[in-house]
């Protein structure tokens, strides 16, 4: 039960009257216009609010007519004091100037290749690793501005977001903001998180198989989804799926400064390539770089969730929710970079403005609070992580399968 105000104090003054809500009540105001939020016990109504919300209004929306307020409060709150303590939300100015020197350095290094070795087959397929690495990479470090983990002041890392995200990979700060604020809302929760909002393309978790089984849906023949995942999921989300929805959100949603950091990079790409290659050669390899690095984000990106807890809201509080939803991956120098750090997926979701060079630091912490409460911290090696995610598939396709024909 939530209260709606606070007492007043021996000053002579009239005491505020407080009023006091159950539950029932609170869930009513869960609707666009009328958003109420629990924290510390006290009742707000956010509805003016939700549309100023750093994250956006949807991230807000998912928690109306819910409690808030971290759960385990005074252990977490002690944790991650303890982890300021240590300052562990410091971004060190080295690691990160080394990062994007190492991105710059892989564009100068393919631009040199074809200068000196021309546009042999051999040369292309090298160039385009490079590229590609250098995208996967560039993928990361926009992951970090995006979270605001580099910079004391926001605005400096909305501004260097928008220059890593718009000008080194040509898409959308706003978009990305839009939908990855939501997935750490809420990870893994239907309706609430767009990463696993498939599209009637893969049933995923225990529940929705069983759901789309039971009401004879079949759009795809989902006790094949972990065969057609290899064709369909790497090769195609960021080259069609994702360039689609940048483009269309940043003209319908007026982003029009997103889309001038995103032509900046495709007028800087095309310049540099055109020469070499033609239009449409440029176009193809750019293609290419798009489709190989569909490949490295998707491993990398779903190997943390899928095979995890995916189900609609269950209310749990902020810790449980969390560690239900993610899974780490086993720490090793290269692991760290071919991730992005992105291994230690536990730490980030839990603390997501934290610097991605401090998560060993704080792993240990979080590790004795899990147990303490008896909370699962599930970590694992990178070549299992990937068997997991075609093993969930396989999983959930059989679920579906199974009430499909019998119930």
């Amino acid at each position: 039960m939530g209260k709606g105000g606070e007492q007043g104090g021996d000053s002579g003054e009239p005491a505020a009257q407080i009023r006091f809500y159950t539950w029932e009540e609170i869930q009513k105001h869960n609707l666009r216009t009328d958003k109420w939020l629990v924290i510390e016990r006290k009742v707000y109504n956010v509805t003016k609010w939700a549309n100023r919300h750093p994250g956006g209004q949807r991230v807000i929306s998912h928690c109306a007519g819910e409690d808030a307020t971290p759960q385990l409060v005074e252990d977490f709150r002690t944790l991650r004091k303890t982890a300021e303590d240590m300052n562990l939300f410091r971004a060190s100015p080295l690691f990160f100037s080394l990062y994007l020197g190492h991105i710059l350095a892989m564009e100068v290094l393919a631009w040199l290749m074809v200068s000196y070795f021309g546009t042999s087959w051999i040369t292309t397929l090298i160039l385009a690793c490079i590229l590609t690495t250098s995208q996967a990479q560039a993928g990361w470090l926009q992951h970090d501005f995006g979270h605001l983990s580099v910079f004391k002041k926001s605005s400096w890392n909305h501004i260097v977001h928008k220059f890593v995200i718009g000008h080194l990979k040509g898409a959308s700060a706003n978009w990305w903001n839009h939908r990855h604020f939501q997935h750490h809302a809420k990870p893994n929760i239907f309706k609430k998180d767009p990463d696993v909002n498939m599209l009637h393309i893969f049933v995923l978790g225990d529940t929705q198989p069983v759901e789309y089984g039971k009401k004879k849906l079949k759009y795809l023949p989902y006790n094949h989804q972990h065969e057609y995942f290899f064709l369909i999921f790497p090769p195609l989300l960021i080259p069609v799926y994702f360039q689609i929805q940048i483009i269309s959100t940043m003209i319908k949603r007026r982003f029009w400064a997103d889309l001038a950091w995103a032509i900046s990079y495709y007028l800087r790409y095309f310049i540099t390539y055109i020469p070499f290659y033609g239009v449409l050669g440029s176009l193809c390899l750019l293609t290419f770089v798009r489709f190989l690095e569909s490949h490295w984000f998707v491993w990398v990106t779903q190997m943390n969730h899928i095979p995890m807890e995916i189900d609609s809201e269950k209310h749990r509080d902020w810790l449980s929710s969390q560690m239900a939803a993610t899974c780490n991956i086993e720490q090793s120098f290269f692991n760290d970079w071919f991730t992005g750090h992105l291994n230690f997926q536990i730490e980030h979701h839990l603390f997501p403005t934290m610097p991605r060079h401090n998560f060993w630091k704080v792993k240990p912490l979080v590790k004795s609070l899990c147990a303490k409460y008896g909370v699962q911290y599930e970590e694992k090696p990178l070549g299992k992580a990937f068997v997991d995610i075609v093993g969930s598939l396989k999983k959930s396709g059989d679920l579906w399968l199974d009430a499909y024909l019998h119930k």
